[in-house]
């Protein structure tokens, strides 16, 4: 069979199931709002322990790196992300996401 491209774009159009889009955006906002409320939560937490404001930054970004490596080690992040969409994307624990999916992809492999 063969097509136009423009029948093709066409064709592909109709099948392409359509993108809530304001559904998505709202997860997203209110998964990466609940993400840096935690993130503040931690950082208070850390300060409220007697550290400075610097070293309570820090703690945090750990704590925060640590849990996410921890939830994506045990799936959890993963339906996070499914569920959130981009809001899970923030920084921090997008990144250690980032570094700790493809580890448990390799050991799974073996």
């Amino acid at each position: 069979m063969d097509m136009s491209p423009k029948e093709y774009q066409a064709y592909v159009q109709s099948k392409a199931k359509k993108s809530p889009i304001v559904k998505d955006t709202v997860l997203a906002f209110v998964i990466g709002g609940a993400i840096c409320v935690l993130g503040q939560a931690i950082q208070d937490g850390w300060a409220g322990a007697g550290l400075d404001q610097e070293a309570a930054g820090t703690a945090t970004s750990c704590t925060l790196v640590l849990l996410s490596a921890l939830l994506t080690g045990l799936n959890v992040y993963n339906k996070l992300a499914r569920f959130g969409g981009a809001g899970t994307l923030v920084p921090i624990t997008g990144f250690a996401n980032s570094v700790v999916s493809p580890a448990i992809d390799f050991k799974s492999d073996d």
